[in-house]
């Protein structure tokens, strides 16, 4: 198979994506209700039975239905083998694709997981939205904690180094630059608030590794991962940095492929004007670096979205595959956003691509893929094929059933919280506490040993005088009865006074 089956135009000429340019990556665009998640799934389900891996992002939880062979049951059966048989397609039958759920919040998929480091202090200043300043000392404290060898595996251990940045920042401005502890204030309110939003339960280990999602199933077909975003996307900002991330290891992890007969795996990217509002220049330039070199990997990236403005010019720019669904334009900016759409397909001259454009119906769409010379093919108004898979979301039970039988299932689902920068820190803490504390307890242990010292040194001194002063008048008076009383009796009453004094 060298090709993904879009669908017919009206041209009556086949509309389909050649495998081997897939890696050019695409965009599906078009307003709410035009068919969007219908041409994701169809496109799904091709590299899938061409054993190319998927990676998709399911916003609504409709994409959850392609775990689910179609049904001569579903209330849309007789419409889709109508449209079968409209556009010539045979062979149609419904067929399930292998699939594996994920879900960053563990709720309906397996947890996705990565940890501080592998995000890095960019992406993560990114989703927090920190100032240069801010940014400076998040960079800090990722090259404190690589220095020192304390693995930055989740939040807290983000914040116990930037509270040893804060804590020593005199001893460390020399080495690492300025730091000010209301900056790290700042951070560490910022981190308050990913926890609220649930991101604490995307950085942990195990870490997700890329090769799980790179699977082929025993047939031969690639396995279908569907992210549930339907509660991530309320965090529009989480979401778009863990795809960005997502992107990045695959451009930092995969070998240099060229351009191979397929790509190795297919990445959609819904809702990608999430990923562009309001991001720094910076931050574009790197998704645009890393979408053209990332072709050379073998990954096909497609960008979905309801407007082709909400992407930038240079990102488009690297798209060769287009499928345009329906636009509205009932304002300036709209008819100004229809007018570019139409400008970047090559024309047809059958038809005005700027009037298809607003006049399409649900399941039409303006397609235009790579020839086999990585030319653009003039524009088709096409009826998207059917999908194989079952059109709506995967009810629980079966989500359930598909988790079960999961290649990853009990790999992820516990988390594991081995020693890492926040117990390294808290050990030194509590060390360094431990040592105070013995060092108090010597050096009062030594004072009261001095002053009990000098108190028993002082005593004696008093008592010896004052002995000597009595043994001295023991003495003349012992004289004195020697010579009174002579003899024996003289000697027994001095022994005895002499003595007694000697006992006391």
């Amino acid at each position: 198979m060298s090709t993904i089956f879009i669908g017919k135009d009206t041209d009556g000429k086949t509309q389909e994506l050649l495998l081997g340019k897939a890696n050019r990556h695409g965009l599906v665009a078009g307003a709410t209700g035009t068919g969007k998640t219908v041409t994701l799934q169809i496109l799904s389900e091709g590299f899938s039975k061409a054993g190319v891996p998927v990676f998709a992002a399911d916003v609504k939880g409709d994409l959850s239905g392609i775990c689910q062979a179609g049904s001569v049951d579903h209330k849309l059966h007789d419409k889709l083998i109508s449209r079968a048989e409209k556009i010539g397609l045979e062979d149609y039958s419904y067929d399930a694709m292998p699939t594996v759920f994920w879900d960053l919040h563990g709720e309906k998929g397996h947890p996705v997981r990565t940890t501080i480091t592998e995000l890095g202090p960019m992406l993560l200043s990114r989703l927090m939205d920190l100032t240069d300043t801010q940014e400076g000392i998040m960079n800090i404290a990722f090259d404190v904690a690589e220095d020192n060898d304390w693995p930055m595996i989740d939040l807290k251990d983000l914040k116990a180094a930037l509270g040893y940045v804060s804590e020593y920042k005199e001893d460390l401005i020399l080495d690492y630059g300025n730091i000010t502890t209301q900056s790290v204030g700042a951070i560490i309110r910022g981190l308050l608030v990913l926890e609220r939003e649930g991101a604490d339960e995307f950085f942990g280990e195990p870490a997700i590794k890329l090769s799980d999602l790179m699977r082929t199933a025993e047939d031969g077909r690639g396995f279908v991962n569907i992210l549930a975003a339907d509660k991530l996307i309320n965090t529009p900002r989480l979401y778009a940095t863990f795809l960005l991330w997502f992107m990045s290891e695959l451009f930092e992890e995969l070998p240099e492929l060229g351009d191979p007969d397929k790509p190795i795996m297919a990445f959609f990217f819904d809702e990608a004007h999430l990923v562009f509002d309001e991001s720094p220049k910076a931050l574009v330039e790197k998704i645009t670096q890393v979408a053209r070199l990332i072709r050379s990997k073998g990954v096909s990236i497609w960008f979905v979205t309801q407007n082709p403005a909400d992407i930038p010019d240079d990102v488009l720019g690297q798209i060769g595959n287009r499928i345009q669904h329906a636009l509205r334009g009932y304002t300036p900016k709209e008819q100004k956003a229809i007018k570019a759409s139409a400008s970047a397909f090559r024309p047809n001259p059958a038809f005005d691509t700027k009037t298809v454009i607003t006049d399409l119906g649900v399941g039409e769409a303006l397609v235009s893929v790579l020839g086999e010379k990585g030319r653009p093919q003039i524009v088709g108004q096409t009826l998207i094929r059917p999908p194989a898979s079952r059109l709506g979301p995967a009810t629980d039970k079966e989500r359930k059933a598909v988790m079960e039988e999961s290649p990853v299932k009990g790999v992820y689902d516990k988390m594991v919280d081995r020693k890492s920068a926040y117990e390294i820190l808290n050990g030194k803490r509590a060390a360094a506490k431990e040592a105070a504390e013995k060092a108090a307890k010597a050096e009062e242990k030594a004072k009261a040993k001095k002053k009990t010292t000098t108190k028993r040194s002082s005593s004696s001194r008093r008592k010896s005088s004052v002995q000597k002063g009595m043994e001295a008048g023991a003495r003349t008076v012992a004289y004195e009865i020697g010579k009174k009383f002579g003899g024996v009796t003289g000697g027994r009453l001095l022994r005895g006074i002499l003595g007694g004094m000697m006992r006391r």
